[in-house]
């Protein structure tokens, strides 16, 4: 490691992968316990010689290479380390001649215990890990193949919900634009090319796997094989305690999602918004992206509960996950990696969600249309998205006063109806892009009855925010500069 690298890393300071260790007494316990941790998650370096706030103390330069002696000792006695690992510390000196001992951790595919304890790492620091289905997490984390390919040699085509078939060729043939390759197959055929049916090249296996039975399996087959798979939508707007309303899902995955966005369609407001001229409704796409998400990449043998919970000011769905790596995601670092590639390539294949990673950008980029703020992603052992919500804003009406210099107090007195005040400033939109549109037409661009536009037109006349200029037959809609 250069000096330029290291300088570096004493100015970001301690994080989930680099620890400073001071060491002054020689290398303690807490030293090993953060080796641990980093096997365990995804790696990192320690520092040893220099202090928690980045101040480089230095060790004594005669005794670093009995410090680094007794370092490999220690990691390589299986009393101690389980199982064992091979370190290369090195020694190197900063600008003033400190030595450090520097020790990089690679991520192991094993999961470590330091004197019989399993240690993890949670931001900059170790946490020892006592429940089992922690320990569980950490070896689903570690598994060098998905778990959606495991095999079940037992299951038949009578496990199946065969009654789906039909539903997923359409699905596919209208995604497609008219022509899809599972249109002309026969139902073995179809299960093949999704890659639902195969042979585990390891054990000789052949057979559906996890995949088909969470898309296509009867409920209790799925239930059989996932004795924990559920997906426990609320909603705590008033309740916030317990909840205002609940479902339970349980069912194949195709049908799952049918049911959560339907559960989302009930409880959320769907805010009048258009895109370019094009009539959007960003419930729709926001519940859309987060449902298909929770569903698509969860580590489903963990015994994990998934939510999908709607509150005053936020929504949120969260799940187990086979993280690798932890922290915030955003558009700027998203890397795209799907935990379960045979199920997302499905969903894409029916129309249920699009290429990896659009996701993110389409969460970012309507969320800000639907409540004014931006989403979260949040990458762990458990994963969440959180998007806010805000009922009282509305992208239209924000845009309208925003060009037209209307401030917040004199937005609140045109209208106290939040519902009447979108309609209102859709049809100005409406009105400023074609002045000469008849009511009606306005109507059937708006989705609503005349007698509404009739209504909105005379309050927006009323309110002096509109006015008619020329005749009923050739004259046209004017803006009023208020």
């Amino acid at each position: 490691m250069d000096l330029k690298e290291f300088q570096s890393i004493l100015t970001i300071g301690e994080t989930v992968a680099v620890e400073f260790k001071r060491c002054g007494n020689g290398i303690e316990s807490d030293t090993y316990e953060t080796v641990c941790s980093f096997l365990n998650r995804f790696g990192g370096d320690i520092f040893m010689g220099v202090l928690d706030d980045g101040t480089v103390v230095g060790i004594p330069e005669k005794a670093a290479p009995d410090m680094v002696k007794n370092f490999i000792t220690v990691i390589s006695n299986p009393a101690l380390f389980s199982p064992t690992i091979y370190l290369a510390p090195e020694v190197i000196k900063d600008e003033q001649g400190h030595s450090i001992i520097h020790v990089h951790i690679p991520p192991s595919a094993e999961v470590h215990s330091y004197k019989k304890v399993v240690y993890d790492r949670v931001d900059d620091s170790d946490v020892k890990v006592t429940a089992t289905s922690q320990i569980a997490a950490m070896y689903i984390r570690k598994q060098n193949i998905f778990t959606e390919k495991k095999i079940y040699p037992y299951a038949t085509m009578e496990d199946l919900r065969l009654d789906l078939f039909s539903k997923i060729r359409i699905r596919a043939q209208n995604h497609a634009g008219g022509q899809h390759p599972w249109t002309t197959m026969d139902d073995m055929a179809l299960l093949k090319s999704a890659g639902l049916y195969g042979r585990d090249i390891a054990t000789g296996k052949e057979g559906f796997n996890l995949a088909a039975i969470m898309l296509l399996g009867k409920d209790d087959v799925i239930l059989n094989a996932v004795p924990s798979y559920v997906t426990d939508a609320l909603v705590r707007k008033v309740n916030i305690t317990r909840y205002d309303d609940r479902e339970i899902v349980k069912t194949n995955l195709i049908e799952s999602y049918e049911q959560l966005l339907e559960f989302g369609r009930k409880h959320l407001p769907d805010k009048f918004f258009l895109e370019d001229t094009m009539n959007k409704s960003l419930r729709n796409i926001l519940v859309r992206e987060m449902v298909s998400n929770t569903l698509m990449h969860r580590e489903f043998t963990s015994s994990y509960t998934a939510k999908f919970v709607i509150e005053k000011d936020r929504m949120y769905v969260e799940n187990a996950n086979r993280a690798s790596k932890t922290g915030s995601i955003t558009v700027d670092n998203l890397e795209p990696n799907s935990k379960n590639p045979l199920i997302a390539a499905f969903f894409r294949n029916i129309g249920y969600a699009d290429q990896l990673g659009s996701g993110v950008k389409k969460l970012f980029e309507y969320s800000k249309y639907y409540s004014g703020k931006e989403p979260q992603f949040l990458e762990d052992d458990i994963f969440r998205i959180i998007v806010p919500l805000d009922e009282s804003y509305s992208y239209d009406y924000a845009l309208f006063n925003r060009k037209n210099g209307v401030s917040d107090t004199e937005v609140d007195t045109i209208d106290t109806n939040k519902d009447t005040n979108d309609l209102k400033m859709s049809l100005l939109l409406y009105i400023k892009q074609n002045a000469s549109c008849t009511q009606k037409e306005y109507a059937d661009k708006l989705a609503v009855s005349l007698p509404t536009v009739k209504r909105l037109f005379a309050k927006l006349q009323k309110d002096n925010l509109l006015v008619r200029e020329g005749t009923n037959r050739k004259g046209c809609w004017k803006i009023m500069e208020k």
